[in-house]
Protein backbone atom coordinates (compact mmCIF):
# COMPACT_ATOMS: atom_id res chain seq x y z
CA UNK A 1 0.00 0.00 0.00
CA UNK A 2 0.97 3.61 -0.55
CA UNK A 3 0.37 6.54 1.81
CA UNK A 4 0.31 9.99 0.18
CA UNK A 5 0.21 13.23 2.15
CA UNK A 6 -0.57 16.72 0.89
CA UNK A 7 0.53 18.92 3.76
CA UNK A 8 -0.05 22.58 4.56
CA UNK A 9 0.63 24.66 7.64
CA UNK A 10 -2.96 24.22 8.84
CA UNK A 11 -3.74 20.59 8.00
CA UNK A 12 -2.39 17.50 6.24
CA UNK A 13 -4.56 15.40 3.94
CA UNK A 14 -3.41 11.74 4.02
CA UNK A 15 -4.70 9.13 1.54
CA UNK A 16 -4.06 5.40 1.87
CA UNK A 17 -3.99 3.78 -1.57
CA UNK A 18 -4.02 0.13 -2.62
CA UNK A 19 -3.20 0.02 -6.34
CA UNK A 20 -5.49 2.74 -7.68
CA UNK A 21 -8.17 2.37 -5.00
CA UNK A 22 -8.40 4.83 -2.11
CA UNK A 23 -8.78 2.87 1.13
CA UNK A 24 -8.84 5.64 3.69
CA UNK A 25 -8.57 9.41 4.11
CA UNK A 26 -7.13 10.89 7.30
CA UNK A 27 -6.63 14.50 8.35
CA UNK A 28 -4.03 15.65 10.85
CA UNK A 29 -2.90 19.08 11.97
CA UNK A 30 -0.39 20.92 9.80
CA UNK A 31 3.24 19.76 9.86
CA UNK A 32 5.22 22.66 8.43
CA UNK A 33 8.78 22.00 9.75
CA UNK A 34 9.41 25.75 9.91
CA UNK A 35 6.77 26.06 12.63
CA UNK A 36 6.71 22.67 14.39
CA UNK A 37 9.59 20.73 15.95
CA UNK A 38 10.29 17.09 15.07
CA UNK A 39 9.04 15.86 18.45
CA UNK A 40 5.81 17.80 18.04
CA UNK A 41 5.23 16.38 14.53
CA UNK A 42 6.09 12.89 15.73
CA UNK A 43 3.49 13.15 18.49
CA UNK A 44 0.91 14.31 15.97
CA UNK A 45 1.62 11.25 13.82
CA UNK A 46 1.59 8.92 16.82
CA UNK A 47 -1.71 10.08 18.26
CA UNK A 48 -3.70 11.08 15.17
CA UNK A 49 -2.37 9.22 12.12
CA UNK A 50 -0.98 5.96 13.51
CA UNK A 51 -4.24 4.65 15.06
CA UNK A 52 -5.87 4.96 11.62
CA UNK A 53 -3.18 3.11 9.64
CA UNK A 54 -1.41 0.70 12.01
CA UNK A 55 -3.33 -2.35 10.79
CA UNK A 56 -2.25 -1.77 7.18
CA UNK A 57 0.99 -2.91 5.51
CA UNK A 58 2.38 0.35 4.09
CA UNK A 59 5.27 -0.04 1.68
CA UNK A 60 5.77 3.55 0.50
CA UNK A 61 5.04 7.00 1.94
CA UNK A 62 5.13 10.18 -0.13
CA UNK A 63 4.83 13.37 1.90
CA UNK A 64 4.54 16.72 0.13
CA UNK A 65 4.38 19.76 2.31
CA UNK A 66 4.71 23.46 2.86
CA UNK A 67 8.14 24.21 4.27
CA UNK A 68 9.66 21.02 2.82
CA UNK A 69 12.17 22.71 0.55
CA UNK A 70 15.53 21.80 2.10
CA UNK A 71 17.30 18.64 3.22
CA UNK A 72 17.28 19.81 6.83
CA UNK A 73 13.54 20.48 6.95
CA UNK A 74 12.67 17.36 4.95
CA UNK A 75 14.58 15.22 7.45
CA UNK A 76 12.42 16.55 10.27
CA UNK A 77 9.35 15.12 8.54
CA UNK A 78 11.09 11.92 7.48
CA UNK A 79 12.41 11.24 10.98
CA UNK A 80 9.03 11.96 12.57
CA UNK A 81 7.40 9.43 10.24
CA UNK A 82 10.14 6.84 10.81
CA UNK A 83 9.68 7.20 14.58
CA UNK A 84 6.16 5.84 14.23
CA UNK A 85 5.65 3.96 10.97
CA UNK A 86 7.54 0.96 9.56
CA UNK A 87 7.98 1.54 5.85
CA UNK A 88 10.69 0.59 3.36
CA UNK A 89 10.51 3.85 1.38
CA UNK A 90 9.78 7.41 2.57
CA UNK A 91 10.04 10.42 0.27
CA UNK A 92 9.54 14.00 1.50
CA UNK A 93 9.24 16.80 -1.06
CA UNK A 94 7.84 20.28 -1.52
CA UNK A 95 4.22 21.19 -2.14
CA UNK A 96 5.37 22.58 -5.48
CA UNK A 97 6.49 19.11 -6.62
CA UNK A 98 3.10 17.79 -5.47
CA UNK A 99 1.45 20.37 -7.70
CA UNK A 100 3.70 19.46 -10.64
CA UNK A 101 3.17 15.70 -10.41
CA UNK A 102 -0.49 16.03 -9.53
CA UNK A 103 -1.22 18.41 -12.40
CA UNK A 104 1.20 17.29 -15.11
CA UNK A 105 1.74 13.61 -14.36
CA UNK A 106 4.51 12.37 -16.67
CA UNK A 107 4.18 15.27 -19.11
CA UNK A 108 6.18 18.47 -19.12
CA UNK A 109 4.37 21.67 -18.22
CA UNK A 110 4.27 24.77 -16.08
CA UNK A 111 2.80 23.95 -12.67
CA UNK A 112 1.40 26.75 -10.54
CA UNK A 113 -0.06 27.10 -7.05
CA UNK A 114 -2.42 29.96 -6.29
CA UNK A 115 -3.87 29.74 -2.81
CA UNK A 116 -3.01 31.79 0.26
CA UNK A 117 0.34 32.29 -1.47
CA UNK A 118 1.43 31.62 -5.04
CA UNK A 119 4.28 29.79 -6.75
CA UNK A 120 5.23 28.31 -10.11
CA UNK A 121 7.71 25.97 -11.76
CA UNK A 122 8.77 24.42 -15.04
CA UNK A 123 8.42 20.63 -14.74
CA UNK A 124 9.94 18.23 -17.27
CA UNK A 125 7.66 15.28 -16.54
CA UNK A 126 9.85 13.94 -13.74
CA UNK A 127 11.31 16.78 -11.72
CA UNK A 128 11.11 20.55 -11.28
CA UNK A 129 13.76 22.10 -13.51
CA UNK A 130 13.40 25.76 -12.62
CA UNK A 131 11.34 27.94 -10.31
CA UNK A 132 10.68 31.67 -10.14
CA UNK A 133 10.95 32.65 -6.47
CA UNK A 134 7.49 33.62 -5.13
CA UNK A 135 9.03 36.18 -2.68
CA UNK A 136 6.05 36.20 -0.31
CA UNK A 137 2.96 38.38 -0.17
CA UNK A 138 4.80 41.69 0.29
CA UNK A 139 7.30 41.39 -2.58
CA UNK A 140 5.54 38.79 -4.71
CA UNK A 141 2.84 36.08 -4.40
CA UNK A 142 0.95 37.77 -7.21
CA UNK A 143 -2.61 36.50 -7.64
CA UNK A 144 -2.67 34.85 -4.23
CA UNK A 145 -5.41 35.16 -1.65
CA UNK A 146 -3.11 37.24 0.56
CA UNK A 147 -2.33 39.67 -2.26
CA UNK A 148 -5.96 39.89 -3.39
CA UNK A 149 -6.85 40.71 0.21
CA UNK A 150 -4.06 43.28 0.49
CA UNK A 151 -5.04 45.01 -2.74
CA UNK A 152 -8.73 44.90 -1.86
CA UNK A 153 -8.24 46.48 1.56
CA UNK A 154 -5.99 49.15 0.10
CA UNK A 155 -8.56 50.00 -2.54
CA UNK A 156 -11.35 49.97 0.04
CA UNK A 157 -9.69 52.27 2.52
CA UNK A 158 -8.55 54.67 -0.21
CA UNK A 159 -12.08 54.77 -1.67
CA UNK A 160 -11.10 53.26 -5.03
CA UNK A 161 -13.99 50.81 -5.29
CA UNK A 162 -17.61 51.23 -6.30
CA UNK A 163 -19.62 53.24 -3.75
CA UNK A 164 -21.12 51.07 -1.02
CA UNK A 165 -18.68 48.15 -1.19
CA UNK A 166 -16.41 49.58 1.52
CA UNK A 167 -19.27 50.04 3.98
CA UNK A 168 -20.73 46.61 3.22
CA UNK A 169 -17.33 44.95 3.70
CA UNK A 170 -16.58 46.66 7.02
CA UNK A 171 -20.03 45.80 8.32
CA UNK A 172 -20.01 42.17 7.16
CA UNK A 173 -16.59 41.47 8.70
CA UNK A 174 -17.18 43.67 11.76
CA UNK A 175 -14.01 45.64 11.00
CA UNK A 176 -12.83 49.21 11.31
CA UNK A 177 -9.83 50.82 9.60
CA UNK A 178 -7.98 50.83 12.93
CA UNK A 179 -8.68 47.12 13.53
CA UNK A 180 -7.55 46.27 9.99
CA UNK A 181 -4.24 48.07 10.53
CA UNK A 182 -3.77 46.22 13.81
CA UNK A 183 -4.39 42.84 12.15
CA UNK A 184 -2.00 43.62 9.29
CA UNK A 185 0.85 45.33 11.14
CA UNK A 186 0.74 44.00 14.69
CA UNK A 187 -0.96 40.63 14.86
CA UNK A 188 0.68 37.36 13.71
CA UNK A 189 -0.02 35.74 10.35
CA UNK A 190 -1.32 38.84 8.49
CA UNK A 191 -1.19 36.86 5.24
CA UNK A 192 -3.88 34.50 6.56
CA UNK A 193 -6.05 37.42 7.61
CA UNK A 194 -5.72 39.01 4.18
CA UNK A 195 -6.46 35.72 2.41
CA UNK A 196 -9.56 35.24 4.60
CA UNK A 197 -11.15 38.19 2.79
CA UNK A 198 -11.17 36.35 -0.52
CA UNK A 199 -14.76 35.04 -0.17
CA UNK A 200 -16.08 38.61 0.01
CA UNK A 201 -14.08 39.58 -3.07
CA UNK A 202 -15.37 36.51 -4.94
CA UNK A 203 -18.96 37.31 -3.97
CA UNK A 204 -18.54 40.77 -5.55
CA UNK A 205 -16.54 39.73 -8.62
CA UNK A 206 -19.30 41.02 -10.94
CA UNK A 207 -18.56 44.56 -9.77
CA UNK A 208 -16.24 46.18 -12.33
CA UNK A 209 -13.85 47.68 -9.78
CA UNK A 210 -13.45 44.36 -7.96
CA UNK A 211 -13.14 42.38 -11.19
CA UNK A 212 -10.39 44.68 -12.46
CA UNK A 213 -8.46 44.32 -9.20
CA UNK A 214 -8.50 40.51 -9.47
CA UNK A 215 -7.84 40.56 -13.22
CA UNK A 216 -4.76 42.75 -12.78
CA UNK A 217 -3.18 40.66 -10.04
CA UNK A 218 -3.67 37.48 -12.10
CA UNK A 219 -2.07 39.31 -15.00
CA UNK A 220 0.85 40.18 -12.73
CA UNK A 221 1.18 36.51 -11.78
CA UNK A 222 1.28 35.32 -15.37
CA UNK A 223 3.62 38.06 -16.61
CA UNK A 224 6.03 37.96 -13.67
CA UNK A 225 6.06 34.19 -13.25
CA UNK A 226 4.71 32.02 -16.07
CA UNK A 227 5.99 34.18 -18.92
CA UNK A 228 9.53 34.02 -17.54
CA UNK A 229 9.85 30.36 -18.51
CA UNK A 230 11.51 30.18 -21.95
CA UNK A 231 9.03 27.66 -23.36
CA UNK A 232 5.82 29.07 -21.87
CA UNK A 233 4.31 29.58 -25.35
CA UNK A 234 4.60 25.87 -26.12
CA UNK A 235 3.50 24.33 -22.81
CA UNK A 236 0.22 24.35 -20.90
CA UNK A 237 0.12 26.16 -17.58
CA UNK A 238 -1.65 24.11 -14.89
CA UNK A 239 -3.02 25.47 -11.61
CA UNK A 240 -3.96 24.17 -8.19
CA UNK A 241 -5.12 25.96 -5.07
CA UNK A 242 -8.35 27.42 -3.76
CA UNK A 243 -7.93 30.84 -5.38
CA UNK A 244 -7.07 29.43 -8.81
CA UNK A 245 -10.03 27.07 -8.58
CA UNK A 246 -12.70 29.52 -7.42
CA UNK A 247 -11.52 32.42 -9.60
CA UNK A 248 -10.80 30.28 -12.65
CA UNK A 249 -13.14 32.20 -14.95
CA UNK A 250 -11.08 35.36 -14.44
CA UNK A 251 -7.80 33.44 -14.61
CA UNK A 252 -8.76 31.82 -17.92
CA UNK A 253 -9.72 35.21 -19.37
CA UNK A 254 -6.37 36.74 -18.44
CA UNK A 255 -4.48 33.75 -19.85
CA UNK A 256 -6.40 33.95 -23.14
CA UNK A 257 -5.58 37.63 -23.48
CA UNK A 258 -1.89 36.84 -22.93
CA UNK A 259 -1.93 33.85 -25.34
CA UNK A 260 -1.15 31.40 -22.53
CA UNK A 261 -2.64 27.91 -22.78
CA UNK A 262 -4.40 26.75 -19.62
CA UNK A 263 -4.32 23.05 -18.80
CA UNK A 264 -5.74 21.59 -15.59
CA UNK A 265 -7.18 23.69 -12.78
CA UNK A 266 -7.86 21.81 -9.55
CA UNK A 267 -8.55 22.78 -5.98
CA UNK A 268 -6.09 20.12 -4.76
CA UNK A 269 -3.38 18.06 -6.49
CA UNK A 270 -4.36 14.91 -4.58
CA UNK A 271 -6.39 13.19 -7.33
CA UNK A 272 -3.49 13.57 -9.74
CA UNK A 273 -0.98 12.37 -7.14
CA UNK A 274 -3.03 9.24 -6.52
CA UNK A 275 -3.07 8.47 -10.24
CA UNK A 276 0.66 9.27 -10.61
CA UNK A 277 1.82 6.97 -7.81
CA UNK A 278 -0.69 4.24 -8.59
CA UNK A 279 0.78 4.04 -12.08
CA UNK A 280 4.32 3.83 -10.66
CA UNK A 281 3.25 1.06 -8.28
CA UNK A 282 1.62 -0.92 -11.09
CA UNK A 283 4.55 -0.72 -13.54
Amino acid sequence: MILIADGGSTKVDWRLIDKDIEIKQIFTAGMNPFFRAQEDISNEIKHTLLPEIKKFDIEQIYFFGAGCNSTEKNEIISNAITDNVECRHIEVSSDLLAAARGLCGNDSGIACIIGTGSNSSYYDGKEIITNISPLGYILGDEGSGAVIGRLFIGACLKNQLTAGIKEKFLSEYNLTPALILDKVYRQPMPNRFLASLSPFVLNHIQDTSVYNLVYNTFKDFLVRNVMQYDNYKHLPAHFTGSVAYHYQAVLRKVATNLSITIGNISQSPMAGLIQYYSEIKNT
